[in-house]
């Protein structure tokens, strides 16, 4: 019985109105009624694809179409009708967007596990952009679009940003050591994994034509090591990175005018000599720890004759006879050269108190009374 509500197409084409529809039947309902000699208008950003009895025959692209033998040569394939070339075809015709789909989102849902070099096992979360575009048409209807009658950009987004998401997890752990070396290599990264996913897109008649990394973020822990592993570089040793946040936070001192600020000011710069005098001795540049003043405790120099702390009189008791360095009491040998110490004079004893002091010495270092 025939059907009254029956349309006969005569001209066919479509417009994205949405500019997001990657693909869109024509009839939406299914197979129509196309009259043979009908116009089927592609635009330059499109092209056309026949399905007749379920079958796609042919792609064809840009221009005006008239529907007969002579100009689409697929329709001879198909038109073996009993009743010649004048009754319609009934069949369907795919139209695909050619153009590029920018912006598309990627990134991952649930941080993925990392195994870093330095840090160990560690979570990383990574989101970017990507952007992609129809290359062969009736693969991608076949295999993707179905017998939808409409496909947009958000149908296939969310699959397509799981297979990046995968690739990238097995791509950052056979190309990156540690996350240390990732500040400057996004690009790098990012045509490397666009060349992994070449294969993977290609399957569904998609091209991958861009795809960057907007932020690689490890746990927070992570960052602040990266952080300061990137002030280390600018300096020598943690030491110094120490001696910078104090100097900086003296600083900030000195600006607040207030009597609590003037009062950290002045701790700090009373903490400080403490300070490089500890980042000295961690370096090595420091004296020997056997070398420390009688009064106070605290370390001197070989040559010191007073105490930088107490300025306590310090007592030579031996000098070096080849440099001339002043010895700490009782060596048998100069810690500079190697060469045997030579015996000094004992110190001069107050009779007063009975403090020692130098060779020589008038006035007493202990009491002061005139030896």
């Amino acid at each position: 019985m025939a059907n009254d509500n029956v349309i006969f197409l005569e001209v066919i084409e479509w417009f994205d109105d949405r500019g997001t529809e990657i693909a869109h039947r024509i009839p939406e309902g299914g197979s129509g009624e196309i009259k043979y000699g009908a116009q089927l208008i592609v635009r330059e950003s499109q092209s056309a694809v026949f399905f007749y009895q379920g079958k796609a025959y042919d792609a064809v692209g840009a221009g005006r179409h008239t529907l007969t033998t002579l100009n689409i040569p697929v329709i001879t394939k198909i038109l073996s009708l009993p009743w010649g070339f004048t009754s319609p075809l009934r069949a369907e015709v795919y139209f695909t967007n050619m153009k590029i789909f920018p912006n598309l989102a990627w990134g991952t849902r649930d941080p993925v596990a990392f195994k870093d070099s330095s840090l160990g096992l560690i979570r990383l979360r990574a989101f970017g952009v990507f952007n992609i575009q129809v290359v062969q048409p009736t693969l991608f209807i076949n295999t993707i679009v179905g017998t939808k009658n409409t496909y947009t950009v958000s149908d296939i987004e969310e699959y397509l940003s799981s297979v990046i998401v995968s690739r990238f997890n097995d791509y950052l752990g056979e190309k990156l050591d540690t996350v240390f070396d990732l500040p400057g290599q996004y690009d790098d990264i990012s045509k490397g994994l666009g060349k992994v996913l070449e294969e993977d897109f290609s399957r569904f008649g998609l091209m991958l034509s861009n795809l960057y990394i907007n932020s690689i973020t490890p746990p927070l822990e992570v960052q602040k090591a990266i952080d300061d592993k990137s002030r280390l570089g600018v300096f020598d040793d943690l030491n110094k990175l120490l001696q910078m946040k104090a100097a900086m936070a003296i600083e900030s001192a000195s600006q607040n005018q207030g009597g609590a600020g003037a009062g950290l000011g002045m701790g700090l710069g009373f903490m400080m000599p403490a300070m490089f005098a500890e980042s000295l001795k961690k370096t090595g540049l420091a004296v020997q720890d056997s070398l420390k003043c009688p009064d106070c405790g605290n370390p001197i120099s070989e040559e010191a004759k007073f105490c930088p702390s107490c300025g306590h009189q310090l007592l030579v008791y031996q000098q070096c006879g080849r440099c001339g360095k002043n010895l700490p009491p009782h060596a048998k040998f100069c810690p500079s050269c190697g060469h045997q110490a030579s015996e000094k004079p004992l110190p001069a004893k107050c009779p007063h108190c009975g403090a020692e002091n130098l060779s020589g010495s008038v006035y007493c270092n202990q009491c002061g009374e005139k030896i």
